[in-house]
């Protein structure tokens, strides 16, 4: 095709959009409405996987070590661990650090104890999968010198169902709000191109290919998946910058943490551009398709 072609068709589509003011308004509406109630939802979503993500990573298996084991008898115990398929990452905590810690936590109370310690000398275990984390831990129980294995045996897979569940269903409303948009925004650009139709009967009986009439209306439908995607940025981007201002500082040192503001916003800009792009074209392409059979 050649560049003076391609120049007309860009500025037809221009001329379009204003020429049809209340129908292009009508459609960037649409896509803005539906673009910013997928955009807020998608920073929902992305921000409860993570802080999913975070309450799994915190999992892990606490194994106590039998009194009755020597040093040797320890460090084979923590190589056997460290062997392990499935086993991540292992820290070793001596009774006297155990003790230390609960100093800390609950009190100078406890550090009666240290003249004689009854505590005992601990292995803190992730897995590499969370998900696994039962899995794991059973394999620990049953190798020697392990005195007791805990790690919310019953909670922890109800923890682990819940979250699952979760995401799954944000997935399902995720994809379900994508079709719902793509529905709204391709039928207001239908009867956008409904109201012109005489124009492309015109175009087709002078001979014009189906191409030939088909990319103005293209290239138009881009242009209102952009416009109506302006709007949607704009927000998702001023209110999340200021929801993380706010919420992060109080946050800092828990274990949820809100996703930073860059990249995660400019990735959520860049999905949410896309969208209108490709539902405004997929919306005119399919629509200017029935009124070119004559």
């Amino acid at each position: 095709m050649k560049s003076s072609t391609i120049s007309r068709h860009v500025r037809e589509s221009f001329k379009s959009i204003g020429r049809n003011g209340w129908m292009t308004f009508a459609s960037v509406s649409a896509v803005t409405v539906t673009l910013l109630l997928v955009g807020v939802f998608m920073v929902i979503m992305m921000n409860l996987n993570k802080v999913a993500t975070d309450v799994e990573n915190d999992v892990e298996i606490k194994v106590l070590i039998d009194l009755q084991a020597d040093s040797k008898a320890e460090t084979t115990l923590q190589q056997q661990i460290k062997d392990m398929p499935g086993v991540e990452s292992m820290k070793y905590s001596s009774k006297e650090q155990e003790l230390n810690g609960l100093v800390k936590d609950f009190g100078e109370d406890l550090s009666l104890f240290k003249q004689s310690n009854p505590l005992r000398n601990v292995l803190y275990v992730k897995a590499e999968n969370p998900q696994q984390t039962a899995t794991v831990a059973k394999k620990i129980d049953a190798l020697d010198n392990t005195y007791e294995v805990l790690y919310g045996k019953g909670k922890i897979e109800k923890l682990f169902n819940f979250l699952n569940i979760s995401r799954n269903v944000g997935i399902v409303l995720i994809i379900a709000l994508l079709l719902t948009a793509m529905f709204l925004i391709s039928n207001t650009i239908k009867i956008t191109i409904t109201a012109r139709r005489k124009e492309i009967e015109i175009m087709k009986l002078v001979g014009a290919t189906n191409w030939f009439v088909r990319i103005p209306f293209v290239l138009e439908g881009m242009w209102l998946g952009l416009l109506g995607a302006i709007i949607p940025i704009a927000v998702v981007t001023i209110l999340y910058s200021q929801l993380y201002s706010v919420i992060a500082p109080k946050m800092k040192g828990e274990i949820f943490q809100l996703l930073d503001v860059t990249p995660f916003i400019f990735e959520v800009d860049l999905l949410i551009l896309l969208m209108g792009v490709v539902i405004g074209i997929w919306g005119s392409f399919m629509s200017v398709r029935k009124f070119l059979k004559i």
